[in-house]
């Protein structure tokens, strides 16, 4: 049986940046675009203060703003957060060189070698990184991927919980289906017209009709994952066929101004995690799903594959000039596609 951690940093752009501003510390902060909340862009993170007023990452800074007035607004600094995720991650190489890089802030652990028990081994990660970088992060443990990366989640901030298939019934299935990896925000109310709310009503739901309701692959992953059951292989070097970034307005936009802010902000995330794993990128294509759940995208190839924010930007618009806008847009992405390993160093995008 493997032993699998899953290590995820606590509200990882906020907390960096009040060790820049401790004069901030206990403060609402909003971390996100260039941090005027009277203009156009994302949260990136919150801090566990921000996010008792409803703020969250993916929220427009604008509502944000409306959610909490007196909140703290920093820009983000992907240069930055970048540099102290490469320290991170060389801390977690010294426990295991089976890891899974899962982004700038969290990444999988196979621990199983392991002489010393998986929470010994948990609580010196913790102890390192907190140490080194004067950063906590939560832990979790467990047999499968799945179970670690919902137990890295039950007690955050700086958590340390293990997942065993026992528990199942008595701690996964109680919580909201939202915890289950894979369950976004559509999802969430897709299985609430079905009367599913939490992990075990969906695991008590009929294959067949999940299957009618959400197809065969996502209903099958559905069915395994909301029973624990989850056999996906930890990948320490996997080869990603693209890298997107997509997001679901609050409310309808038509602006093409807004439109285009957007763009450029989700280009820049993308470019960010294009770089982070030395990926260039040759073909460059926009999502726009209208109103209606219309859904349309556009893709330009590029004659040389590049990592550069201004080339992907205007490449995106581009693509963007290519779509009538008939109907108010719901939600809007770029996808980076057919990448090449580009192993030369490059700084990572900046503020």
């Amino acid at each position: 049986m493997r032993t699998i951690l899953h290590v995820d940093m606590d509200a990882f752009f906020a907390a960096i940046e009040l060790l820049r501003h401790p004069e901030l510390k206990g403060q609402p902060l909003v971390v996100g675009g260039s941090g005027d909340p009277h203009k156009r862009g994302v949260v990136s993170t919150a801090s566990y203060e921000a996010r008792r007023y409803g703020i969250h990452s993916a929220m427009p800074l604008r509502t944000a703003y409306h959610h909490y007035p007196e909140a703290v607004f920093l820009p983000v600094d992907f240069r930055y957060y970048t540099k102290i995720s490469k320290r991170i991650k060389a801390i977690l190489r010294r426990f295991s060189s089976r890891m899974e890089d899962g982004g700038l802030d969290e990444a999988f652990l196979d621990v199983s070698h392991c002489d010393d028990t998986a929470e010994r081994v948990a609580r010196e990660i913790k102890e390192q990184v907190e140490q080194e970088t004067g950063l906590t992060c939560s832990v979790g443990i467990g047999p499968i991927k799945l179970l670690a990366k919902i137990a890295s989640d039950l007690e955050k901030p700086d958590g340390l919980t293990r997942l065993n298939y026992e528990d199942i019934p008595t701690r996964v299935w109680p919580l909201p289906v939202r915890k289950l990896w894979g369950v976004g925000p559509k999802g969430e109310i897709r299985l609430a017209k079905l009367g599913v709310t939490t992990i075990g009503e969906l695991a008590a739901l009929p294959l067949e009709m999940l299957l009618y309701e959400f197809g065969d692959v996502h209903g099958h992953y559905l069915h395994q994952a909301a029973n624990g059951r989850d056999d996906s292989p930890l990948e320490p070097k996997r080869q990603r066929k693209s890298i997107s970034q997509e997001l679901t307005f609050q409310h309808d936009v038509s602006d093409l101004d807004t439109l285009t802010e957007m763009l450029s902000t989700l280009s820049r995330d993308a470019v960010a995690r294009l770089r982070q794993y030395h990926y260039r990128a040759r073909t460059i294509t926009l999502k726009l799903r209208f109103k209606n759940f219309e859904t349309h995208t556009r893709s330009l190839t590029l004659e040389n594959p590049t990592d550069d924010l201004s080339t992907v930007v205007q490449t995106a618009r581009q693509c963007l000039e290519r779509i009538e806008l008939t109907k108010p847009i719901r939600l809007i992405g770029v996808r980076l596609s057919h990448l090449e390993t580009h192993r030369q160093h490059h700084d990572v995008i900046g503020s």
